[in-house]
C-alpha cells in the first residue's frame, strides 16, 4: 500500500470528533497501525486506574486501522471485537499495536496488544472487520 494512503487514514483519524478528547496519536504502516494514548487522571474509575472503555478504543482503533490500511476505496467497519484487560494502568502512554491476521473477500480479522509504558502487556483484542459501503473521500476526512 501507498504510504500517501496511511497517512490520509491518519489525518482522517485525528480530525475525527471523538478523537478531540481522547488525543490519541496513529501511526499505519502495511496491515499494522499503532495508537497511543497519554493516560490521564481523567480516564479513570474509582480504583483510580484507567477504565477498560480506553483499553477497548486503543485495541480496536489500531486493528481498525491496520485493517483500512489494506482497503482504499472504502471504509471499514468493526463487526466484533473481542477484549481482555489483563493488568490496570493509571499512568504513562497506553500504546496498542493492531496487525491484520486473516483477509478474504469480505473479511478481515485483525488482533492487537496494548502495552504500558514499560512495555508490559495489559490487554489483548481481536476483532472482524467488513468493507462498508461509505467511500474514503473528503467527506469523511480522508484527505
Amino acid at each position: 500500500m501507498s504510504d500517501d494512503h496511511h497517512r490520509k487514514l491518519e489525518r482522517m483519524y485525528h480530525a475525527a470528533p471523538i478523537n478531540q478528547y481522547f488525543r490519541p496519536v496513529l501511526t499505519v504502516g502495511d496491515a499494522v497501525a499503532e495508537v497511543a494514548i497519554e493516560i490521564r487522571s481523567d480516564f479513570f474509575h474509582a480504583a483510580n486506574a484507567v477504565h477498560g472503555s480506553i483499553y477497548f478504543k486503543a485495541m480496536d482503533d489500531a486493528a481498525f486501522f491496520a485493517v483500512n490500511s489494506l482497503v482504499t476505496d472504502v471504509f471499514v467497519l468493526t463487526v466484533s471485537f473481542n477484549i481482555y484487560l489483563t493488568r490496570p494502568v493509571s499512568e504513562g502512554t497506553m500504546r496498542a499495536t493492531g496487525r491484520v491476521v486473516h483477509r478474504s473477500q469480505r473479511l478481515y480479522i485483525a488482533e492487537a496488544e496494548l502495552v504500558d509504558g514499560d512495555s508490559r502487556p495489559i490487554g489483548r483484542g481481536s476483532g472482524s472487520f467488513m468493507k462498508s459501503a461509505i467511500a474514503l473521500n473528503a467527506d469523511v476526512g480522508y484527505l
